[in-house]
């Protein structure tokens, strides 16, 4: 009988442990699905609601959180020196919260927080209380920016003594400062609030200077300590320029040495690698201090200042902002010359062996007044050396006509002229020239030596470039490297040419008819002993003619035969009686210039210098002869020069005149 008893219970635990591993596997398999699907659910409302989610989960928390701010790229010159850079200062933070949290039933931590706060920051106690009245809940408040490292260093020794100090804290801030004040400003720029950078290379360059924030955030937990998460930030690249500081101090000095004796409405500046594109300096008398770039006391008195609307004195700044060498448009006069008898040669409309006479005015078109040259009774008959060192318009314009101007127009866009030079910098002006549609004769003779034309300093100095350094038109920069805070290239501005506008033979040529400009024509005033000089200079009437406006240059380089540098000076509205139109006057600064620079650009003298009895004897050669300006075909006499010529470097380039003038 047991025996059967217990032969049943082993059949009935046989059928229990089937049912039994049935259903478990379904319950396993059921909750393996639901788990699944939990996830699953989890994960959609964690796509679609987490944000909202996460805030209500912190709303019910103490929360903090703070940005860690990242470090502003710097800006340095071509050999390193800091020229723009973010100093770090800390913000002091207050947080009532925890200032008026209670110990042992009290409030044990304002009194002696606020003593020391008066102390050491001499902070206004009384804003400090209607804080912690206003604002008893709150964890952040940023009281005072850029303390710097010593005063935040002497308050946190402070803290860490003194267990009743509390509720103060300090982030990281950065502060952005220019060691050099003004100099190189328009080419630097600054910034804003937010590090958003505006004019010169901190706008242009904004996005690669800039990085991104880290944070700081956290909970505070039971014994109010705070349990915090760091996300460190990324810095921003540091940009190399093509900026030669100790080039920019010494035009500056010169300009403002130049201001100081003579004065001008504006001189600007430009020195440049011919054979790269590099520019080395940026200079002008206008200028402005970065580190308090709203500052308009340069230009206005304070009541000036004071009487200006927002619209007046913002309009004021912009002004005061301007990098007049890429933004501001004026006819270049006679230093375009240069160009037109570049283009001319390398077509074979001209040759070296060309003559032209001068009459001392050409008249372009039937039912035109004469366009006169600045030598009024006329240069005679003329080689095409003669043309640029004595500055003929009459030549010019002969060259011209036979170019026609399609052939004109075509270099005119080759030497970049009347479009952006595609410069690193923001602000470049298009600049405004003639086209195939509205260049007439008239157009066409005055453009060619360098009047209705009008365009900023870089487009010239680049196109001029091109035509002394074998005929390669190199696009103009400022910037030559990107680099991280560890010197690393990130990327490198190179300087390449775009095209070849002339060849180099060409190119040689107008090298040579350069010097000559230097030796014995409108240029004197820019040669260096020892040195050989070349150049072109420039004069030019403002508009509105007739008022005894003008902007004069010259545009000087060195060595004559093999450039290295290459000097553009603008003196808009000279100042002093008989200094209007001389060219003279940008010749002398350029010499001044080119004579501090060569030295430190391993630029050495190449002629020997003649001893004063050798000057002497050469004068007296110079004196016996014949003028060098040639003779008219029609008299063979020497022609005179007129006595409203001022010869000692003016050339200037007159307009359309009346023919009886």
């Amino acid at each position: 009988m047991r025996k059967n008893e217990n032969a049943d219970e082993k059949a009935k635990k046989r059928r229990f442990n089937h049912k039994m591993q049935a259903s478990l596997l379904l319950v396993f398999c059921i909750v393996i699905v639901l788990f699944i699907i939990l996830i699953g659910r989890l994960f959609w409302l964690n796509s679609r609601d987490g944000e909202r989610y996460k805030k209500s989960v912190l709303s019910q928390q103490s929360y903090t959180y703070s940005m860690i701010p990242y470090k502003r790229g710097d800006i340095l010159d071509t050999n390193g020196t800091v020229l723009a850079k973010s100093v770090k200062v800390y913000n002091l933070i207050l947080d009532p919260a925890s200032m008026l949290a209670e110990k042992k039933g009290e409030q044990a931590y304002v009194e002696p927080t606020i003593r020391e706060l008066k102390k050491v920051f001499n902070v206004d106690e009384e804003k400090i209380r209607k804080l912690l009245e206003e604002k008893p809940e709150s964890r952040y408040y940023v009281y005072q920016k850029g303390y710097s490292y010593d005063e935040m260093k002497e308050f946190q020794e402070i803290m860490d003594n003194n267990a009743y100090i509390k509720g103060v804290w300090f982030e990281d801030d950065y502060v952005r400062t220019y060691p050099y004040s003004s100099l190189a400003s328009k080419t630097l720029g600054f910034t804003f609030k937010g590090n958003v950078g505006s004019y010169g290379i901190e706008g242009y360059y904004n996005d690669e200077l800039n990085g991104t924030n880290g944070a700081t955030y956290g909970y505070y937990n039971s014994d109010n300590d705070v349990e915090d998460t760091v996300k460190q930030p990324t810095n921003g690249y540091n940009v190399v320029s093509t900026l030669d500081i100790n080039i920019q101090k010494i035009v500056q000095n010169h300009i403002d040495k130049f201001n100081e004796e003579i004065g001008s409405k504006n001189t600007s500046v430009i020195v440049m690698d011919p054979n790269s594109g590099e520019v080395l300096s940026m200079a002008e008398s206008v200028t402005y201090d970065p580190n308090n770039p709203t500052d308009l006391s340069s230009l206005y008195s304070e009541a000036e200042v004071e009487k200006m609307t927002d619209d007046e004195a913002l309009d004021a700044r912009n002004l005061l902002w301007r990098n007049s060498t890429i933004s501001d448009n004026f006819e270049p006069g006679s230093t375009i010359k240069a160009l037109t008898v570049a283009a001319a040669l390398d077509e074979g409309i001209i040759t070296k062996d060309s003559t032209f006479v001068c009459d001392g005015k050409q008249v372009v078109a039937k039912n035109t007044r004469a366009i006169k040259c600045a030598k009024r009774d006329g240069h005679g008959k003329i080689t095409l050396e003669e043309v640029l060192a004595y500055s003929c318009n009459d030549a010019i314009m002969q060259i011209s006509e036979k170019m026609k101007s399609s052939l004109f127009i075509k270099y005119q866009t080759d030497f970049s002229l009347g479009k952006q030079s595609g410069i690193d910098l923001s602000g470049e002006s298009i600049g405004q020239v003639y086209n195939q549609d509205n260049m007439g004769p008239v157009e066409l003779a005055t453009s060619s030596f360098g009047q209705s034309m009008s365009v900023p300093m870089i487009q010239v100095i680049s196109a001029f470039s091109s035509v002394i350094n074998g005929g390669y038109y190199y696009t103009p920069h400022v910037v030559k490297q990107i680099t991280t805070e560890e010197g690393s290239v990130v990327r490198n501005v190179k300087s390449e040419y775009t095209r070849q506008v002339i060849s180099e033979e060409t190119s040689k040529l107008v090298r040579n008819y350069m010097r000559q400009t230097v030796v014995k024509g409108t240029a004197k005033s820019a040669d260096i002993e020892g040195y050989e000089i070349a150049g072109k200079t420039g004069t030019a009437e403002k508009i509105p003619r007739g008022q005894g406006n003008y902007v004069v240059s010259f545009m000087g380089y060195a060595p004559a035969s093999d450039p290295k540098v290459v000097v553009y000076v603008t003196i808009d509205e000279p100042q002093g009686e008989g200094n209007a139109s001389k060219s003279a006057l940008a010749c002398e600064l350029a010499r001044d210039i080119m004579k501090d620079i060569f030295p430190y650009l391993n630029i050495y003298p190449t002629v020997e210098v003649k001893s004063t009895d050798d000057a002497n004897k050469d004068k007296d050669k110079t004196q016996s002869t014949a003028s060098p300006t040639a003779t008219p075909a029609s008299t063979k006499e020497p022609v005179k020069n007129n006595e409203n010529d001022d010869y000692n470097g003016s050339d200037y380039d007159y307009d359309v005149l009346p023919e009886d003038e």
